[in-house]
């Protein structure tokens, strides 16, 4: 994968931006030591257990590592969603991170849990949309307002808590593999993007990296 220090020159006003966020990585719940591979590419575009966003056919991929109790997470999903929905061949991969505390990881066990009713995207509006710090009984009731059979997540959260605790220990492994120290991070296209973006840096970003896999 490619650092984002591999932007063209043309993009020098964005780098410095880009910077700027990755210095505001420290946040509180940073990962664990960064002591894990990098992984390979095919592993963190193509995992098949990985809910998709935006256009599943994308020429694109907009990969977010993100955990439901952060802030910047929460503030940044509106944009990020409008950029994906305003381009139109995003596909935006969606990795959870729960690095805030159990309750985050409570949170992401049962937005995964929800892809086995097909409303893992109502899962995650409902989850990323709150303003209010999530406890377990929130949790639950988010999802309630949101469409959610509460009573089949946590069934199927049963049946199927190992094959989504592997998810998770895999978007863990990937996230320090690729050095990111806090969320939400991204890879776009084969560029690294820790920290937050304006609409208009993740448009310019996503720009190039269309301009770089041209040039492959």
């Amino acid at each position: 994968m490619s650092d984002d220090t591999s932007l063209t020159a043309s993009r020098r006003g964005v780098l410095q931006l880009l910077g700027a966020a990755a210095a505001l990585a420290s946040w509180p719940g940073m990962a664990r030591a960064q002591d894990a591979e990098e992984p390979d590419e095919a592993s963190v575009l193509r995992d098949p257990d990985a809910p998709v966003l935006g256009n599943a056919s994308g020429d694109i991929a907009i990969v977010e590592w993100f955990d439901y109790n952060c802030p910047y997470c929460r503030k940044l999903d509106p944009e990020l969603q409008q950029v994906v929905h305003d381009d139109g061949k995003v596909r935006w991969v969606l990795k959870e991170w729960p690095i805030l505390g159990p309750v985050s990881v409570t949170a992401a066990r049962m937005a995964l849990a929800c892809k086995y009713q097909d409303k893992y995207a109502k899962a995650h509006e409902a989850l990323i949309g709150t303003s209010s710090k999530l406890t377990e009984s929130r949790i639950d009731e988010l999802l309630a307002e949101g469409g959610i059979d509460v009573d089949r997540a946590k069934r199927d959260l049963s049946a199927n808590g190992k094959a989504i605790d592997a998810m998770l220990a895999r978007n863990d492994s990937q996230a320090r593999g690729l050095r990111f120290r806090g969320t939400p991070s991204f890879i776009v296209g084969k560029f690294r993007v820790p920290g937050v973006l304006t609409m208009a840096q993740f448009e310019q970003v996503i720009a190039d990296a269309r301009k770089a896999k041209a040039a492959n």
